[in-house]
């Protein structure tokens, strides 16, 4: 079986549990070129004056939303050009969700990245068909799995000759609309070979907790993100705009853009001492 390789590499960003950590941010929801422009060229600047390792984050489709009424972003067809746009204006790579075995292959074309949702992470289609493309594939752990099961997910990828894989551990489900953080997930899925991923900002999400819309504790980003940092990481997702309240979706768990250059400076500063350098 191939195994998954220690250090993923992305346009300046590197992945590794020995190295700095590199950052993956943006909005949840891709909402216009303008916006998505305006959002990568900040954190590239931000990340680029901290020395932090950068890919942009945005979905084309928010295709798991509580409400039927929810805002979904601006599609497939939409948010490939942008994302190739982002890609040469600010040399960084990007990411995005893929929902079904049928998008790998045009996200592939474009995106460094191709993120199987939590909810979808044991999905042996959607698994294989985003390893063909060749692209590095980023798994988060489904909130109802099992850290040490995500061996088997990335057995998929592996198994289907592409070893260039990230884990991202995102909370799990803890009663009715509410996650926690096992920090202990983090070195049991180091243990895979895999780079691990914390994400910050769904780790504090609620999921429905607004009724038709999922719910959030912004204040505790920063917390679990220092936790994770501590205990060692290889990444960070954070979710980010510049008026989270009034954000299309995961609002209240998005971190203010103008907020992002201070938070980061001590998590880099933590990750630093964390790992001795």
């Amino acid at each position: 079986m191939l195994a998954p390789n220690s250090t993923i590499r992305l346009r300046g960003a590197e992945f590794a549990q020995d190295k700095p950590f590199s950052l993956i941010a943006g909005p949840c929801q891709m909402e216009s070129r303008d916006h998505a422009l305006m959002i990568a060229e900040r954190m590239k600047r931000i990340t680029g004056d901290l020395g932090i390792g950068y890919v942009f984050k945005a979905s084309f489709d928010k295709a798991n939303r509580t409400s039927r009424e929810g805002r979904r972003g601006i599609g497939l067809e939409g948010a490939l050009p942008v994302f190739e746009e982002i890609q040469a204006q600010f040399d960084v790579a990007v990411l995005t969700d893929v929902h079904t075995a049928e998008q790998c292959e045009p996200v592939g074309e474009i995106c460094d990245v191709l993120q199987i949702p939590a909810f979808l992470s044991r999905q042996t289609d959607l698994l294989v068909a985003a390893a063909h493309t060749g692209r590095v594939v980023n798994i988060k752990k489904g909130q109802f799995l099992a850290p040490w099961d995500m061996r088997h997910a990335i057995d998929k990828v592996t198994g289907s000759g592409n070893a260039n894989v990230l884990l991202t551990e995102r909370g799990s489900s803890f009663g009715y609309n509410t996650l926690v953080s096992d920090f202990r997930a983090l070195p049991i899925m180091a243990e895979t070979g895999a780079p691990v991923v914390f994400d910050a900002t769904h780790s504090v999400q609620q999921p429905g907790g607004q009724g038709g819309s999922s719910g959030g504790e912004r204040r505790f980003v920063a917390t679990l993100a220092r936790a994770a940092v501590a205990v060692g990481v290889g990444g960070l997702f954070i979710e980010t705009h510049e008026d989270p309240d009034n954000a299309p979706s995961d609002g209240p768990n998005m971190v203010a853009l103008d907020d992002m250059s201070e938070l980061l400076k001590r998590l880099r500063d933590l990750d630093a001492v964390a790992k001795g350098f």
